[in-house]
This record gives C-alpha cells, structure tokens and sequence, in this order.
C-alpha cells in the first residue's frame, strides 16, 4: 500500500524489453510496434514503456489462461510453504501480531494522523523494516510469502501501518537494491533500512502519471563525471517526509534515447533536498506523503542504481513483486471485514431471525468468504512462484491479483459497511463513546479505496494486462502490418502467421481440460472444466478482436478491460481449486466450489458485454459532453 506511480501502460499493438542486468536478456535494439502514423507524444510515451517490458517471452500459467491452454500442472498440486520458512514466518508473525495488538492503537493513529515514535522504533526492533533483507545485510531474510503473510496480518489492522513498512520495502530502497544493486550499495544502505531507516521511492510528478516520458526532473552528470546533479520536484512521495534514503527517478538523456531515465540513491540529508509540503487524503491519514524538492544535488556516481537509462525497467521490475503486497494486505482487510459482517449478522435480529439468514445479507457474507479465500489463494501462488526463482516471471500473475484483489478489498469494505448500515457508516470514536462495539468499518473503508489507485490504477492494470496477454500474437503477426519493413518481409511475416494460427485456431474449438489431479473434489473438477473451456473462448475472442480491429484495437480499452477481468477471474478460480484441494478440509472445499460458479457466471456476463455493451454510443457521448465533434 503505497502512492507508487501508475505502470506505464503499453499500447496492446507493441514490443518487448526489460532485464536484470547480467541475469536477463538485453533491450531488443527495435521495437515490434510501427510508430510512425503517432503523434510524436505518443510515440515517445510508447517507446519508452516498450523499451522497459520484460522481453522474455510468457510462460506461465496465466499466460496460458489467456492462450487458451491452461496448463493445470502449474498449479496443480498447489505450491504449499516449505515447512522450515513456515515456522520462520510464522515465528515472525507472532511477534508483530503481539505488537500491533498490545502496543497500537489505529483509531488513534487515524484521529491524530500520526504514528508514534515508539511504534515505529517497536516495528525496528522487531525486524519490520527489513523482513526479506538478507540475514548477513541485518534483515530477517525471510521469504516472499511470509512477507506477504505479515501484508495479510497488517492489513486486516492498521492501513497506515500497511502502508509505512510496504512503501519502505517494496518500493523504496529495499527491493530495488536486492534486484538491482552493486554489492557496495547493498552494503552501504541494506543494513541502515534493516534497522529502521525509512526509505522511499520518487517517480510521479504534477504532470507525470502513466507517462513517465513527460518526466520533468533530471540529472546532468558533472563536468569531471564524478557526481550527477539533481533538480526537479516529486509528488505523492510515501514516506517521503521519514525519509532518510529515496530511490528517485531522473531524466537524463542518452545520445539514442531522448526520453532516458535513470534510477538515482538519494540521501535526503544532502544539501538541495527539500521536503515542499505534505499532502493529505481522504484515508491514510498518517500516511507521510509529500512534495519533495531537488535543488542542485550532488549525487555520487556510484549511487546509479542498475545503470544509466535503467530508471524505468528498476520501476517495473520492482513493481511486479512490490505489486503483490496490495492484494496481501487486501486478504487481511477482507478478513476482517468477514469477522466484524458475520459477528453482526449472527447477533442482530431483524423480522423474528438474525439477519444473517436473510438470503440478501447471507449472499454478501458468501461473497466476502470467497473472495478472501480466492486473493489469497492467488497471492500464495504467486509469491510461491518468487521464492522457489527470484527471477521468475510473475508480471501476469502479480498484475493480475493486484487487479482482482484491490477490486475485492473495495467491495468487501462497501459490502461491511451495508450489513452494518448506520453503525457502519459511524466512526469508530463514536460509537465508543456510546457504548456501541467500536467496529472501525469506516476507517477501513476510507483507507482501502486508494488500493485500486496505488501501483497501477484498476484502468492502467487492464492495459498492462491486456499488453502482455496479446505479446505473443504481436510476436507472430506485427510484422506483417509494420510500415516500416519492406513488402517482400512484411509478406513472408503474413505467411509465416497464417500457417501458424491454422494450427492453432481450430485446436481452440476442441474440448480439452488434462493434467488436473484424480482425486480432486467432483464439484472443483468441473469448476476447472469450465475454466478450460471459457479459457478457450477468451482465446478465441482475443483473436477475433485483433482480426476485427486491426492496429485500433489500442482504443478499445472497455473490450480490453472486460478480457482482462474474464483472464483475471480464471485465475482466482483455478487458484482458489487448487488451494482448496492443497488445503483439503470442507469449508475450503466448499468456499472454492463457490468461487469457480460464480466466477463463471461473471465470466459470461463479462462475454455478453463484450459484444453488446454500447462502447461507441459511450464514446461519443463522451465526446459531446467535452465538447468536441
């Protein structure tokens, strides 16, 4: 939970790229995309994202789902958390579970938007601030998935608390140095954030959202070439004002790329670095964000982190694990929400029964469940995917929980606040102070509504997405619609596509769901029954859109958005299947059974839209209302 920029969404007509240096493939020298029929600001905002993607081609199960081909053998039998990093996380978690339980207060925290000094020396001495730093750099050096199960339990409690610890670790220094740093950095600053040393990340500016190429900060590199010089101005920099260390992104022009970025270790004790303002929010209230000024700043050469032109590949590079603490955190804060829905509707009678057995509140409880038990079934299983490779590709699955469990975590909060009515909507202070169960539904409420906006908004989500979903038709049939390649190359590029896709295409009509375990419930086969079939008709539909809308399916970002939901909503219920039959008891059974038919519900209600909703007639009333013909 933290105010990180927006991905950058690449156009879904584009190309790859994007490394660890030394362990992954090089920046491809040109683009798949053609960008000469766009603007010269969309060719620079499209040029500079495509050049910072992952170049490697998808494999994992996700990319599968959208292939049309889900292979249940990733995820089938579910990756469960090796024992020995259980009993370390979960020594972990009992300790901060204590801590936050007897030594903080988050209504107070909220009220007073401020976190106490002592609460955040507690966290230190706890190890908080350091939870996947090495052991020999002063961390814990515990795994992925026990970072994300101290997510769950800090977000069921306090968001601010969530977001100082995500913010400092999974986007500030932490992160980016264990990917990307030399061993000096690591050295250097590891072991300062371990110890309670906050950090934080600068990249968003007053006019620098999803387009990072309209980037105004930037850094020249001294006349000797011994230091950078910093200036510019950040927003919504999280934990910016506690700061002592930020990871800020810089403009600094390359010969052949105009739009360069750089990632740059800045010390907010040197000279020129300003804090202007703190921002406020409508929840978060001791969030620490602000406005920070660079004047002049000298930075040591050695503190480019990655290598000059590399600011955006460390960005998204960081995002896609940092992205996974959101929807961590969310499975808390649905947690709670299902214990606070169901404590009241067990003990609140209304018409001669509690209320809990009207079938209008039993549903919502129903979905709360489900959507817990799904979120953290995708979170485990992508986090399982980092731990077992530091390095694996995860950009779908990450993209794709964050997508679906921040949208969760805003209904779960909405659906509380119904079951409550009145006593949902009245704060916490309140009804203390009458007397009434202090139920913070309010507060939670207000804090989570930022989840869908943090890291890449529910709409930039589905345009990262729906990019990497359609990468691999890019691979095969762009060049073949490339102006900027000769007739005869463009030809046998058309050639080579339509013999591959008359293979492919009809296998996509056939009936097909193997590799999934004997012995998995009858009501959870089926579940990934229907997930192989609708799989197969979203890959068909896919393809049917490229067919129908050539290069401007780019713009059809409401078609694209309903893709990416049905892609999304496959996996929540595979993993919620494979999960529960890991997990093995009835109510998880049942709770998976749950999710995958009304995942498929949802799924086809997301087809039907996709062929009837009226996209154009939105459009040019949208248009009207702007005033433009």
């Amino acid at each position: 939970m933290k105010a990180a920029p927006e991905a950058p969404p690449s156009s879904p007509k584009a190309g790859p790229d994007r490394g660890v240096p030394d362990k992954r493939p090089e920046p491809a020298s040109d683009s798949i995309i053609d960008t000469t029929k766009m603007s010269a600001g969309q060719r620079a905002a499209l040029e500079l994202a495509e050049s910072s993607r992952d170049s490697r081609e998808l494999s994992g199960f996700a990319a599968s789902l959208f292939d049309g081909s889900p292979d249940f053998r990733a995820i089938f039998p579910f990756p469960m958390q090796d024992p020995a990093a259980k009993a370390e996380g979960d020594a972990f978690l009992e300790k901060l579970g204590a801590f936050l339980r007897d030594k903080t207060d988050p209504d107070a925290i909220d009220r007073e938007g401020e976190i106490p000094d002592e609460v955040i020396g507690g966290l230190a001495t706890l190890g908080a601030f350091g939870i996947k730093i090495p052991k020999e750099l002063g961390g814990l050096g515990l795994s992925q998935t026990n970072y994300s199960r101290a997510a769950m339990l800090l977000g069921g409690h306090c968001g601010n608390l969530t977001a100082l610890l995500s913010a400092h670790q999974s986007i500030g220094i932490p992160q980016p140095l264990i990917a990307f740093g030399t061993d000096e950095q690591k050295k250097k600053y590891l072991p300062r954030c371990a110890s309670g040393d906050i950090s934080a990340f600068a990249l968003t500016e007053t006019e620098v959202g999803s387009d990072p190429a309209r980037m105004k900060t930037s850094a020249k590199l001294s006349e000797d070439g011994s230091h950078w010089v910093l200036d510019g101005e950040k927003l919504w920099c999280t934990n910016g004002l506690k700061a002592k260390h930020l990871i800020v992104m810089a403009r600094t022009p390359l010969p052949d790329k105009p739009n360069a970025i750089t990632a740059f270790i800045v010390e907010t004790s040197w000279p020129g670095v300003e804090i202007v303002t703190r921002c406020h929010f409508m929840g978060l209230k001791a969030l620490y964000n602000g406005v920070i000024r660079f004047s002049g700043v000298k930075i040591p050469r050695e503190n480019v982190v990655a290598g000059e032109g590399k600011g955006l590949k460390v960005a998204l590079t960081t995002l896609n694990t940092g992205r996974l603490t959101l929807p961590a955190a969310c499975v808390g804060l649905i947690d709670r929400c299902l214990e606070i829905a169901l404590d009241w509707s067990r003990n609140r009678e209304q018409w001669g029964q509690a209320i809990g057995k009207h079938e209008a509140i039993a549903g919502k409880l129903a979905d709360l469940a489900a959507d817990a038990f799904a979120t953290e079934a995708m979170v485990r299983y992508t986090s399982a995917l980092v731990d077992v490779d530091k390095h694996a590709d995860i950009r779908l699955e990450a993209a794709m929980a964050k997508l679906w469990g921040t949208e969760a975590g805003w209904r779960a909060a909405d659906s509380t606040m119904q079951i409550k009515g009145g006593r949902g909507y009245e704060t916490a202070d309140s009804l203390r102070a009458r007397g009434d169960k202090p139920d913070p539904i309010e507060r939670l409420l207000r804090d989570s509504r930022i989840n869908t906006i943090f890291e890449g908004s529910t709409e930039i989500m589905h345009l990262f997405i729906a990019r990497e979903a359609l990468d691999p038709h890019l691979r095969r049939g762009a060049a073949a619609l490339d102006s900027r390649k000769a007739t005869g190359d463009r030809l046998n590029a058309a050639v080579k596509a339509g013999l591959f896709y008359a293979k492919w295409y009809p296998v996509r009509w056939l009936p097909a769901s193997s590799h999934l375990p004997h012995d998995l419930d009858s009501g959870l086969a089926k579940g990934m029954r229907d997930v192989a079939k609708l799989s197969r008709k979203l890959a068909r539909t896919l393809f049917h859109s490229m067919a129908k809308n050539g290069p401007k399916l780019e713009r059809r970002q409401l078609l694209l958005g309903r893709l990416v939901d049905i892609g999304s909503e496959l996996l929540a219920m595979s993993a919620a299947a494979a999960y529960a039959h890991a997990l093995g008891d009835e109510r998880s059974i049942q709770t998976a059974r749950f999710v995958c038919r009304r995942g498929k519900q949802r799924i086809e209600a997301l087809f039907t839209e996709a062929s009837k909703a009226p996209d154009s007639d939105a459009y040019r009333l949208a248009k009207k209302l702007l005033g433009k013909d």
